[in-house]
């Protein structure tokens, strides 16, 4: 009787392995975020925050401040941070996607004995510092820098002044161009391997069927390749415009007076002006912006999923 009513060690198991994640999850994100949100609700003090909660002569006070959470909405300084930032997070997906998308290709096309060291070209940024090759840009860009001479002499500064990317012939630091450039070059990577990762994966007999079925090489791209890809190039966009949304060095380094991003006001109001609550109201609106729209866009597709099968 005791062994039918003892639950199987499996179950023990299963319940570890899926509780692991959400104990990651809590004390990493949740309990981080939370002391964030409380923050952003409490008053900023002479040296520290004060408590929301305070205990006196035997009663309990609970006061929580939401007009930094107003005042977000009547600054256009915050607001157009927000639009900023999410602009060239877009481009900068938009720009890794055009550029990403034949590497992976190629790299999932290539001799298996060659793909290995296709994808170690891929990865061999990272074992340099982000900030020296931020910094590299600002020589290569700068006056004097021969991608900024090679640019010139092709007459690109002429077309990149007509779109408003830069502000002045052969200046390309600090300029919409310049911080376009920077971010793609940096999560490139991002959206590459991803891709790769699908594309290498997919069945080369469904697109030797379509060109059975009278399908040009073009045309099986676009109604096999492409749809095939989507769950790759979903992910390489989310990896990549996660992280462009809430960019401070970049922006820092190699844009200017018109890329104002919410990292660089997040950083002033932390450092320079010293208004904590202000800065986690900033911060939590930030998360908000991308976590609520991606779990919407989760939702729907687990829902077409569902209607599928």
């Amino acid at each position: 009787m005791s062994r039918t009513l003892r639950k199987p060690r499996w179950w023990r198991g299963r319940s570890l392995v899926i509780g692991a994640p959400f104990l990651w999850m809590a004390l990493f994100f949740l309990a981080p975020f939370l002391v964030v949100l409380k923050i952003s609700m409490s008053e900023m003090g002479v040296v520290a925050v004060e408590d929301v909660l305070t205990v006196a002569d035997g009663v309990v006070k609970i006061a929580l401040k939401y007009g930094n959470y107003l005042y977000l909405t009547e600054d256009e300084r915050y607001l157009g941070a927000y639009l900023t930032s999410v602009k060239y997070a877009a481009i900068t997906t938009a720009c890794c996607l055009f550029i990403g998308y034949p590497f992976a290709y190629f790299m999932a096309r290539a001799k298996a004995s060659l793909q290995p060291t296709l994808l170690m070209l891929v990865m061999l940024p990272f074992w340099t510092s982000f900030l020296l090759r931020v910094y590299a840009w600002k020589g290569l860009l700068g006056e004097g820098g021969w991608v900024a001479d090679v640019l010139t002499a092709l007459s690109v500064d002429k077309l990149l002044l007509a779109m408003g990317a830069i502000e002045a012939a052969e200046r390309y630091m600090h300029t919409p161009f310049s911080l376009v450039v920077g971010m793609t070059y940096t999560y490139l990577p991002f959206m590459v391997l991803p891709l790769y990762a699908n594309l290498s994966k997919m069945d080369l007999r469904l697109l030797e069927a379509a060109a059975d079925l009278g399908a040009t090489p073009w045309v099986a791209f676009w109604k096999v390749t492409v749809p095939l890809s989507k769950a790759g190039i979903i992910a390489g966009s989310m990896l990549v415009f996660i992280p462009c949304v809430g960019e401070f060095v970049t922006p820092e380094l190699l844009g200017g007076p018109r890329t104002l991003m919410i990292g660089r006001v997040l950083w002033d109001e932390f450092f320079s002006n010293n208004d904590w609550p202000m800065a986690s109201t900033v911060a939590v609106v930030l998360v908000l912006l991308i976590v609520v729209p991606l779990a919407i866009f989760n939702k729907y597709q687990a829902e077409a999923q569902e209607k599928r099968a």
